[in-house]
């Protein structure tokens, strides 16, 4: 899968890039630790977004990755459903419609399997971040937010 608009192209990742450790690094400089275990995850085998349906996105920008993403079933739910995770965009891009881009990529990729998709978030600004990208809020031990793509198929 690669899309592409105008320098931006989103594609599948098979294999983490080194580059994915500058993408951790800032990450972690921000108080997330997500990629950090994106990576570890990726290394003992634990989770390399490979089963049916699932799948693990980077958005680069003149070969550069700069945002990162994965779509996994939700070990908290049912197997139709769907969780988005390690979604992360580097801030020098941040506010230019690349996050924005991803998580529709990932939407996109979603409908081949799953009727609903959950994430959790645990900041403001990532809160509404989903709230812009259609999520809606929910009460939940495991999930923050969720879409139904019950519409987009």
């Amino acid at each position: 899968m690669v899309t592409s608009t105008g320098e931006l192209a989103i594609r599948q990742i098979s294999v983490l890039a080194p580059e994915i450790l500058e993408l951790e690094a800032e990450a972690v400089a921000e108080g997330f630790r997500f990629l950090t275990r994106l990576v570890a995850d990726w290394k003992n085998g634990a989770n390399r977004f490979d089963q049916p349906g699932e799948c693990l996105l980077g958005a680069f920008r003149d070969g550069h990755l700069i945002a990162i993403g994965g779509l996994s079933y939700d070990p908290y739910a049912g197997p139709d459903i769907g969780r988005l995770r390690r979604v992360y965009v580097t801030r020098a891009v941040r506010g230019q419609s690349v996050g924005k881009a991803l998580v529709q990529q990932l939407l996109a990729y979603a409908t081949q399997r799953f009727r609903v998709v959950r994430l959790s978030t645990d900041t403001p600004e990532g809160a509404a971040f989903y709230l812009r990208c259609g999520f809606q809020p929910i009460q939940d031990d495991f999930a923050t937010h969720v879409k139904s793509l019950a519409d987009a198929r």
